[in-house]
């Protein structure tokens, strides 16, 4: 895999604050990429050996993107898992009320190991410390760690598989208690890992490939599940118009990750009879400052005022939608609302909280992650299975956008830990 797919990968895979945004040299660089799959990373159009999109609902056509891209075709994945059962949109407002409040899916189970091995070294390695995710998840862990009793070594692989190696290297060689993988690809690093366990080092990753819990020689993998993540974006537009959503929705067919996200919403939307899918867009997520004014005008054109909602996988669209929304006169605050399903980064924070073009996103409660880090490093180093929980993600409006970059739900997750390791 090229530093530049990986870099993009990280930002769908590990989102957090103040991320690096991907400049016009990782565009440049991303366009002369072969189309060969790259780990989990390969688009579903490559593994089905078709990039024919079916039409979408209302007979729109895919748009500009098209002609550039190929639209992945639809996932063979089974998301009737969202689709709640009766009524769609007062299920939507219910959904949306509950994640709003932030009162369940953030606090960690109650009992555990008390806190083991005092004075012990864990090694936190992070695929690119620059990435406001990675950056903020390994400060976590090192809050976390100080209450447990342990010290935290960061090595940086700085964006790189060369570097991410040679992390992982350093981190065995220290003969760390345990390792973290954050935001690396187990796939990739698959040796490496194996170099771990053989030594005797345990391994426990922060979105380290898609699916949660133990895998690809980890104990587990902490992350939210990336379905529950296009689930409440999808609610969203549902409870916020009533049930008569246009949307248009935006991928990146480069990565599985992020189309298998984006046919979720449309799964969503597709149920609620009275929503309209009026488009689905890939449009590489390395290129969106550049490619999204023209796809956006494009499609005002297109769907004038049906258009209501835009529905992108990753917040890092909507700085480029912003422009060709202003330059149609359309208001800061929407028609059409754009909606990120998954990032929550600073830039987010700061569109929702001053109307500027973007309604709602659904965030990573990062804080929480690192301390469940710890917790699970503190389970494996007792000889204890993994806790099994999955925070939820966290939807943020302008009704409940933190003063702050980060989301941070009130669960009371630090005290619960601390009582469990007896802290």
């Amino acid at each position: 895999m090229s530093r530049s797919r990986q870099s993009v990968s990280r930002v769908l895979a590990g989102p957090g604050p103040s991320r690096r945004r991907v400049g016009q040299g990782l565009a440049a660089a991303l366009a002369t990429l072969a189309l060969a799959a790259c780990g989990s990373g390969a688009s579903v159009a490559e593994q089905s050996g078709s990039g024919t999109a079916p039409t979408p609902t209302g007979g729109a056509s895919t748009g500009a993107s098209a002609a550039a891209s190929p639209t992945p075709t639809a996932s063979a994945q089974d998301f009737s898992s969202i689709i709640p059962k009766g009524d769609i949109v007062a299920a939507s407002k219910a959904m949306v009320a509950t994640s709003l409040s932030a009162a369940k899916g953030f606090t960690p189970p109650a009992t555990g190991p008390k806190a083991q091995q005092p004075g012990s070294k864990i090694a936190f390695v992070a695929g690119d410390l620059s990435n406001g995710g990675h950056n903020a998840t390994s400060k976590a862990v090192q809050e976390a760690a100080k209450v447990i009793g342990w010290t935290v070594n960061v090595y940086d692989g700085q964006g790189t598989p060369q570097g991410n190696r040679d992390a992982m290297t350093q981190a065995i060689t220290a003969k760390p208690a345990a390792i973290i993988l954050g935001g690396l690809d187990p796939t990739e690093q698959a040796t490496t890992i194996k170099q771990a366990t053989a030594s005797g080092i345990p391994v426990i990753g922060w979105h380290a490939g898609v699916l949660t819990g133990p895998g690809n020689g980890l104990v587990t993998n902490v992350s939210t599940d990336p379905l529950a993540v296009s689930q409440i974006a999808a609610a969203y537009a549902v409870a916020d118009s009533d049930g008569k959503a246009g949307v248009a929705i935006f991928t990146d067919g480069q990565y599985e990750l992020a189309v298998t996200k984006a046919r979720a919403m449309e799964a969503y939307f597709k149920a609620c009879t009275t929503c309209t899918v009026l488009s689905f867009e890939d449009s590489p997520i390395a290129t969106a400052d550049q490619r999204m004014p023209g796809l956006v005008s494009n499609l005002l054109q297109q769907n004038g005022d049906r258009l209501t909602y835009l529905m992108a996988i990753n917040g890092n669209y909507f700085a480029g939608a912003a422009q060709a929304l202003r330059d149609a006169g359309k208001k800061p605050d929407g028609p059409p609302k754009s909606v990120a399903a998954g990032d929550g980064d600073a830039a987010e924070m700061q569109r929702i909280r001053s109307n500027n073009y973007q309604a709602a996103t659904v965030a990573e409660p990062i804080d929480l992650q690192g301390w469940q880090l710890v917790d699970e490093v503190n389970r494996v180093l007792a000889g204890a299975k993994p806790s099994g929980f999955v925070a939820a993600p966290g939807l943020v409006t302008k009704a409940n956008v933190p003063k702050g970059d980060v989301f941070d739900p009130a669960s009371g997750y630090k005290d619960v830990y601390r009582k469990v390791w007896g802290k």
